[in-house]
C-alpha cells in the first residue's frame, strides 16, 4: 500500500488551524457562560472562593461576595455553601472570608455552609456537594454556582462530571485589567483541560 507524504509546513499548518479553530470555540464557550446568568430551581448555592489577602478579600473575592450576598437577599429560602481553603496569602480560609463578610452584609449565619478543604474548581464542588449529602441526607440533583463570569465555563465542565445539574451565577469582575488577565487564563485552562 503506497503511503501519501505530507509536506511539514501543511501539517504543521492544518496542526495550527485546529489548535486555532479549538481555541475560538473554547474562547465563545466561555464568553457565552460569562454572559448566561441563567437560572432556575435550586437550593443550595455553591460560591467558589479565590484569594484572601490577610484577613480581606482580594477585589474578584468581594465581588463573589457581593454578588453572593445580592442573590441571597433576593432568594431567601437559598442556603448558601462557601468553599475554599487556607492558601498561603491568607490568614483565613476562603470560606472563612466570605462567611465573615456575608454575615457582616446582614445574610444570617445559619444559611451560610463553610466549606474549607477545597484547593481547586474541581474539589469545590466535590467536597461542597459531599458536605450537603453530609447534612441533608442527599446529594442534591440542582444547585446554583456562583463565581467570577469567565470562570463559569470551567466550573459547568466540572458540574457536568459530579452528573448534577447547575446553574451558573455570574459574579461581575469589577476590575478591568483583572476581567482581562483572568478572561485569557481561564481560555488557556479550559483548553488544556480539554485537551489532556
Amino acid at each position: 500500500m503506497k503511503h501519501i507524504k505530507t509536506h511539514p509546513i501543511l501539517s504543521g499548518f492544518l496542526i495550527f488551524l485546529t489548535l486555532l479553530v479549538l481555541a475560538a470555540v473554547l474562547t465563545g464557550a466561555v464568553i457565552m457562560d460569562a454572559a448566561d446568568g441563567s437560572t432556575g430551581e435550586f437550593k443550595y448555592l455553591i460560591v467558589l472562593g479565590t484569594a484572601v489577602n490577610g484577613t480581606e478579600p482580594s477585589l474578584m473575592l468581594a465581588d463573589r461576595i457581593e454578588a453572593a450576598g445580592n442573590y441571597m437577599e433576593e432568594n431567601q429560602d437559598v442556603m448558601c455553601i462557601v468553599s475554599g481553603y487556607q492558601s498561603g496569602e491568607g490568614n483565613i480560609s476562603e470560606a472563612q472570608c466570605m462567611y465573615n463578610e456575608l454575615t457582616e452584609m446582614g445574610i444570617a449565619p445559619d444559611r451560610i455552609i463553610m466549606e474549607d478543604k477545597a484547593t481547586s474548581t474541581e474539589e469545590n464542588l466535590e467536597y461542597s456537594l459531599a458536605l450537603i449529602e453530609e447534612i441533608s441526607g442527599s446529594r442534591p440533583e440542582t444547585v446554583g454556582i456562583l463565581s467570577s463570569e469567565m470562570h463559569l465555563y470551567r466550573a459547568s465542565m466540572f458540574a457536568d462530571e459530579q452528573a448534577v445539574t447547575a446553574y451558573m451565577i455570574p459574579a461581575e469582575t469589577s476590575d478591568t485589567g483583572t476581567f482581562i488577565y483572568y478572561f485569557i487564563r481561564e481560555i488557556v485552562l479550559v483548553w488544556y483541560y480539554s485537551v489532556f
